[in-house]
C-alpha cells in the first residue's frame, strides 16, 4: 500500500497527542510501517499543536510536507483553515467547529474570521465539520472531543470498529475508558 498521510491538528490541552498515540497504535497493530511525528510548539499556552501519523508498506520519514495529507483532522476550525494547504487534492479535512480564540483576537489585535467552514468548502476543500465539543459533553466531558474526532476518523478507514476499541483500551486510562468508548462512537455515528 502506498503511504498515507493523516495531520492532527488543534490548540495545545485539547489531547491531540492522545489522538495520534491511539491511531498510531491502531495501524501498528494492522501491520503498518509508521511514523510519527509531534510539533508541540507553543502547546502549553494554547498554542498550535501538529501532529503528523504516516503509514502504508514502507515509510520512511514521519515528515508530512505541504500537499501530501490524506486528512486533516482538526480540533479547532481556524487550526483547520491554517493547515489547508498541507492538504492533497482530494483530500479530506475533518473538523470539530469549535472557535477558540488565538492570542491576537484575545488581546484586540485581531478578529477571528469569519465564515471559515464556508470559505473553505468554496475554495474546493471536501470539508467533514461537526459539533464535536456538544458530542464530547454529552459522553461525559468536553475532554472528550480527541475520541469524537477519531470516531468520525473511523468513517474513512476499512478498519473493524472492534480494533479501534482495542486501540482505545490500550491507550486510555481506565478510569477515562468508558466515556472515551462512548465519545468515540457518537463521532463514528453523528
Amino acid at each position: 500500500m502506498k503511504t498515507q498521510n493523516v495531520m492532527i491538528v488543534g490548540v495545545g490541552g485539547q489531547g491531540s497527542l492522545l489522538a495520534s498515540k491511539l491511531l498510531g497504535r491502531l495501524l501498528l497493530n494492522k501491520g503498518y510501517d509508521i511514523k510519527v511525528s509531534e510539533v508541540h510548539g507553543m502547546s502549553q499556552r494554547g498554542g498550535s499543536v501538529v501532529t503528523y501519523v504516516r503509514f502504508g508498506d514502507k515509510v520512511y520519514s514521519p515528515v508530512i510536507d505541504k500537499g501530501q495529507a490524506d486528512f486533516i483532522v482538526s480540533f479547532e476550525l481556524l487550526e483547520a483553515a491554517r493547515w489547508t494547504e498541507y492538504l492533497k487534492p482530494g483530500g479530506r479535512i475533518i473538523t470539530n467547529t469549535q472557535k477558540i480564540n488565538p492570542m491576537p483576537v484575545i488581546i484586540g489585535a485581531a478578529e477571528y474570521p469569519e465564515a471559515l467552514e464556508e470559505k473553505m468548502k468554496q475554495s474546493g476543500i471536501d470539508l467533514d465539520a461537526l459539533d464535536a465539543l456538544t458530542l464530547a459533553e454529552q459522553a461525559g466531558s468536553a475532554k472528550a472531543v480527541n475520541l469524537v474526532l477519531m470516531g468520525r476518523l473511523s468513517k474513512y478507514f476499512d478498519i473493524p470498529q472492534e480494533e479501534w476499541m482495542q486501540a482505545i483500551e490500550a491507550s486510555v486510562p481506565p478510569k477515562f475508558l468508558e466515556m472515551n468508548k462512548i465519545a468515540f462512537k457518537l463521532g463514528a455515528e453523528a
